[in-house]
């Protein structure tokens, strides 16, 4: 079955491969995990990763930029405590600006990255995390209209990727569709995935707190076009369909810049 996200890769040098993913930090059979995390990220090589609940201390983001042939470099944006936050990879093809962090309270932020491509074309690329419980729907709300004045500004490209901690049917889904982002797997697709969490993992300790259903996002501004977009990291251990990547599932897209 052809790749949706590799086919006809590398034919355009303003088409990039962007991907979301919760580390889930080191819970939830962290040891075990991270064959399976390096095995999708050696196989993916995105150009663009933003990760959430990523533990600086233990160097979450560089083991996965270690993976595969690809170098990357990091930038990371602390959430609550300077050890924990959000993270963004970009591979050697694409040169990295310094970074920028938004406080959103809650012990969340969000990270963007000012990204310029080998052709001079740039885009802004922002990883975020919201608030988790699921009855604080006015929380997240206030979290995502505060992202959504901070990237006003920006009139270029842009990719917001994230853990939203919200479903399709809540006022942050429609914030950000109000403010002209649109959702790259419903672009691609037509539908958002039906569960990006729980991933079906299990784990003493897991978080059930909540209805299944899809919380991870790719959310894409301005003049850059989707052309695939599908779930990634979600694929089970061999030999143990208990054991996956993650307690969400990830997202990938390949987007072409210039629409």
């Amino acid at each position: 079955m052809p790749d949706p996200i590799h086919e006809r890769r590398g034919a355009d040098p303003e088409t990039l491969v962007v991907a979301t993913l919760n580390l889930r930090n080191i819970a939830d059979r962290w040891p075990e995990r991270i064959p399976l995390l390096l095995a999708d990220m050696a196989a993916l090589q995105p150009d663009l990763i933003g990760l959430q609940e990523c533990v600086f201390a233990v160097g979450q983001d560089r083991i996965l930029g270690a993976a595969g042939e690809a170098r990357y470099e990091a930038r990371r944006g602390w959430a609550g405590r300077p050890e924990y936050g959000n993270a963004v990879l970009g591979k050697e093809s694409v040169s990295l600006g310094a970074g920028e962090r938004l406080e959103l309270g809650r012990n969340r932020s969000a990270l963007r990255v000012a990204v310029s491509l080998p052709t001079g074309v740039t885009l802004d690329f922002v990883v975020t995390h919201l608030h988790h419980l699921p009855a604080d729907e006015a929380a997240r709300a206030e979290q995502s209209a505060a992202l959504i004045e901070w990237l006003a500004p920006i009139a270029g490209p842009l990719v917001v990727v994230g853990d939203f901690n919200a479903d399709p049917s809540e006022p942050t889904y429609a914030q950000m569709g109000d403010a002209s982002f649109r959702s790259a797997h419903v672009e691609a697709t037509g539908a958002e995935p039906p569960v990006t969490w729980p991933s079906g993992i299990q784990a003493p300790g897991k978080d059930s707190d909540g209805e299944p259903g899809c919380l991870d996002y790719i959310w894409l501004r301005g003049d850059v076009a989707v052309e695939s977009c599908a779930l990634a990291f979600h694929r089970p251990a061999v030999d143990d369909p208990t054991l996956v990547p993650s307690d969400h599932f990830g997202l990938a897209a390949r987007i072409r810049l210039g629409g």
